[in-house]
C-alpha cells in the first residue's frame, strides 16, 4: 500500500469517526423514538401517555460515537449517525 492510499484511508476513518460523534443521537432523540414506537404498537398506550412514561424511565448512555438507553437492565434503543433504533 502506498503512503498516499494509507493517508487517504486514515483521513476517511477519521472523518467517519468525527461524523459519528457529531451525529450521536441525544437523550431527547431516544425518548422521542421510544414514545413513537409505543404509540405505533398500541394507540391506546400512546393516548394514555405510556410512551412518555416509558421514555422518561430509561437511562441514557453514550459511548462517543453511539448511544443507547436501558430500562430494567434491558437495552431499549440504540442510536448512531443521527438514527435511533428500537430493540424488539
Amino acid at each position: 500500500m502506498s503512503l498516499m492510499s494509507t493517508l487517504t484511508s486514515l483521513a476517511v476513518v477519521a472523518a467517519t469517526a468525527v461524523a459519528a460523534a457529531a451525529l450521536n443521537p441525544t437523550p431527547e432523540q431516544h425518548r422521542t423514538r421510544i414514545k413513537t414506537a409505543v404509540t405505533e404498537r398500541s394507540p391506546l398506550a400512546g393516548l394514555l401517555g405510556l410512551g412518555s412514561l416509558a421514555a422518561l424511565t430509561t437511562a441514557y448512555h453514550s459511548v462517543g460515537v453511539a448511544s443507547y438507553t436501558v430500562f430494567n437492565d434491558r437495552t431499549v434503543s440504540i442510536g448512531a449517525f443521527g438514527t435511533v433504533f428500537i430493540v424488539q
